[in-house]
C-alpha cells in the first residue's frame, strides 16, 4: 500500500534517488520501505499549487470545508488497522496509544468541521456609519478574520497522528482557509503517507481545489528549509525541539518578507508541591507523579520535568516515596534510537553539573531502544545557578529541587524559562499563603493545574496550549483547541463598502446567521438600511 512518494497535491511523485527508511525500534530495525526526499523542484511545485488553490480555497464556504473536514475523518477510520499497525511499527508505542491517538485527531477534525460550519469564528465586527455626525462624518466600517495563504506544517516526532500531518496544524489551518504543505517526519514517513492518502481522497470526495494539501518525505533538513524560504509559504507550524523551532524562526526572520513561525518547543513544566499537602497526600502524590513522568516514556511536551518543594522531614520522604514508586515502573520503548541517544546525553550532561544527586535511576537490564528512568535532585541555590539544570530532558528524567523557604521558591519560578504548563500540590487551607508562587507561575506558563498533573491536554475551547518563550514562539497563541485557528488569519477591513460586494459575513442581512458585533452589541440581527 505504502509507495515511498511525496503528494505533490493530489499525485503521487518521486523526482529523486535520495532515500531514507523508517525504524522498528521494539525490533531495532528498519522498516522494509523505501522512501524518497523530495527535490527541490518538487517543494516548488507543492508550493505553487498550494498558491494557486488559495485563489478558491479562501473563498468556498464554511460548510464546504467542514464537509471537506469530516470527509477527511471518514477517510482515516477507514484505514482501519493498517494504519494503527504502521503507527506502531514506526514509533515503538502501543496499539492503545494508537488508538487514543487516532481518536484524538478525529475529535479534532470533526470539532473544527463544527467551527467552520456555524461560521461565527470569523469575528465579524461592523461599525455602522454616522454621515451627520459632527464635526465629522462617521465612515461603515466593517472587520473579519481572512486567511495568510500556504501554510507548512512540520509534523512531530512524538505524536504521529496529532500533531503531524492530519494534526491540529493541519487541521486548524485548514479550517481557516489556509492550503497546506506537510514536511512529513522522517520517524514516521508511512504513517504519514496513509494518512495523506486519507486527505487526498477526502480533497477529491468534496471537490477541493488541487493543492490544497500537498505531503513531502525528507530524511534531513533541506526541504524544511526550502519550504520557509519560499516566498509563497505564509506561515509556519512546528512542534519539536528549541534547536529546531528557533533555527526556523530565525529563517522565516530574514526573508525578505518575513512569516510568523508558530512552534511549541521545549517545557520542563514545573510542578510545585507545598508542604501541608506533602504532610498528608505524600504516597497518593508520589504515585501519580511517577506514572505521569513515566507514561509514553516520558515523551511529551507535557512531562513533569521539574519539581519544586521547601526543604524539610515532608519533603525528604517524599522524594523517597517518589523514588520507590519510580523504581517499580518497568522502563518502556523511546520513538527511536537518537532519541534514546539524545536521552542519555541529557541525562549525562546533567550528572556533570555539581550539586546534583542521583536518587534512583533503573538498572535492570533492558531492551535496546527502552529507556531507564531517573530521578534526580539538587539544592535550590544550585539549581538557580545553573541554567543546564533548566534543560529539558526528553524523556522519563525529572529532578526535585530543594528550596530552603518561599521566597527561594518565588524566586527559582521566576527564574525560569517560559513554560507550557506549571502545576500547584497543595491543601485548600495553605494556598493563601503562597499567592505570590501562583502569580510567578501566571508569568512563566500557559495554563496552571491543581492537585492533578500536566501531561494530558485536553482539547476544547479553553483549552491553552502554549506559554512564553522557548514553550513556543508566540504566547498569544494556542496550538490545541478552537482558537489555533486564530494563527492562520488577519484580520481584514472594509471601509464604506457596497454591501453587494461584501462577504456574506458583513453583509447587512446576515445571511450566515453569524453572532456578530454591531456597533458594540451581539447579535443575530440583520442590520436594517
Amino acid at each position: 500500500m505504502l509507495t515511498g512518494k511525496s503528494y505533490i497535491g493530489s499525485q503521487l511523485s518521486r523526482n529523486e534517488t535520495k532515500t531514507f527508511k523508517t525504524f522498528n525500534p521494539q525490533l531495532n530495525a528498519e522498516n522494509p520501505t523505501v522512501f524518497f526526499e523530495a527535490t527541490s523542484n518538487e517543494v516548488n511545485q507543492a508550493v505553487q499549487l498550494a498558491a494557486q488553490a488559495f485563489k478558491t480555497y479562501r473563498n468556498i464556504s464554511g460548510s464546504q470545508k467542514a464537509a471537506f473536514l469530516n470527509a477527511v475523518a471518514d477517510e482515516i477510520l477507514k484505514l482501519g488497522d493498517i494504519l494503527l499497525k504502521m503507527y506502531c511499527q514506526e514509533s515503538g508505542l502501543s496499539i492503545s496509544r494508537a488508538e487514543s491517538e487516532r481518536e484524538r485527531t478525529i475529535g479534532h477534525l470533526r470539532m473544527f468541521a463544527n467551527l467552520v460550519q456555524e461560521g461565527s469564528w470569523v469575528q465579524a465586527t461592523i461599525d455602522t456609519s454616522e454621515p451627520s455626525r459632527v464635526p465629522n462624518a462617521k465612515p461603515d466600517i466593517r472587520n473579519m478574520l481572512m486567511p495568510l495563504g500556504p501554510v507548512v506544517v512540520f509534523g512531530a516526532s512524538n505524536f504521529p497522528l496529532a500533531y503531524s500531518t492530519a494534526g491540529g496544524d493541519t487541521v486548524s489551518a485548514l479550517a481557516a482557509g489556509c492550503p497546506v504543505i506537510v514536511k512529513s517526519h522522517a520517524m514516521h514517513a508511512g504513517t504519514g503517507e496513509l494518512v495523506a492518502a486519507a486527505i487526498i481522497q477526502a480533497v477529491e470526495k468534496t471537490n477541493m481545489p488541487h493543492g490544497v494539501f500537498s505531503n513531502l518525505n525528507s530524511g534531513g533538513i533541506e526541504v524544511g528549509q526550502q519550504l520557509v524560504k519560499h516566498p509563497e509559504v505564509k506561515a509556519v507550524g512546528f512542534t519539536g525541539s528549541i534547536t529546531g523551532g528557533r533555527a526556523l524562526y530565525d529563517l522565516a526572520a530574514k526573508r525578505e518578507v518575513p512569516i510568523p513561525v508558530f512552534a511549541e518547543m521545549g517545557s520542563i513544566n514545573p510542578v510545585v508541591i507545598l508542604p501541608e499537602a506533602l504532610r498528608y497526600k505524600k504516597e497518593a502524590f508520589a504515585n501519580t507523579l511517577a506514572k505521569s513522568m513515566t507514561t509514553g516514556t516520558g515523551q511529551f511536551c507535557t512531562n513533569p520535568g521539574l519539581i519544586i518543594g521547601i526543604k524539610n522531614d515532608f519533603l525528604d520522604d517524599f522524594i523517597v516515596k517518589l523514588s520507590e514508586e519510580v523504581a517499580k515502573i518497568s522502563p518502556s520503548c523511546m520513538l527511536h534510537p537518537n532519541i534514546k541517544a539524545a536521552f542519555r546525553k541529557g541525562k549525562s550532561k546533567a550528572l556533570e553539573q555539581d550539586g546534583l544527586r542521583t536518587e534512583v535511576v533503573y538498572t535492570d537490564n533492558v531492551k535496546p531502544n527502552y529507556a531507564k528512568q531517573m530521578l534526580v535532585s539538587v539544592e535550590g541555590q544550585f539549581f538557580l545557578n545553573n541554567k543546564i539544570l533548566h534543560e529539558e530532558v526528553f524523556g522519563p528524567y525529572s529532578i526535585v529541587v530543594k528550596c530552603k523557604d518561599k521566597n527561594e521558591m518565588e524566586m527559582i519560578i521566576s527564574n525560569l524559562e517560559g513554560q507550557l504548563t506549571g502545576t500547584i500540590i497543595a491543601e485548600n487551607n495553605e494556598m493563601q499563603n503562597y499567592m505570590s508562587i501562583v502569580e510567578a507561575l501566571q508569568n512563566r506558563v500557559g495554563r496552571i493545574i491543581f492537585n492533578g498533573v500536566p501531561t494530558g491536554v485536553e482539547v476544547c475551547n479553553a483549552m491553552v496550549h502554549g506559554g512564553p518563550y522557548p514553550a513556543s514562539s508566540d504566547s498569544r497563541f494556542t496550538a490545541v483547541g478552537i482558537n489555533a485557528i486564530k494563527r492562520w488569519v488577519r484580520p481584514f477591513c472594509y471601509q464604506n463598502w457596497p454591501d453587494y460586494l461584501l462577504p456574506d459575513a458583513l453583509k447587512n442581512e446576515n445571511p450566515l446567521g453569524l453572532l456578530r458585533e454591531v456597533d458594540t452589541k451581539h447579535t443575530k440581527s440583520s442590520i436594517l438600511v
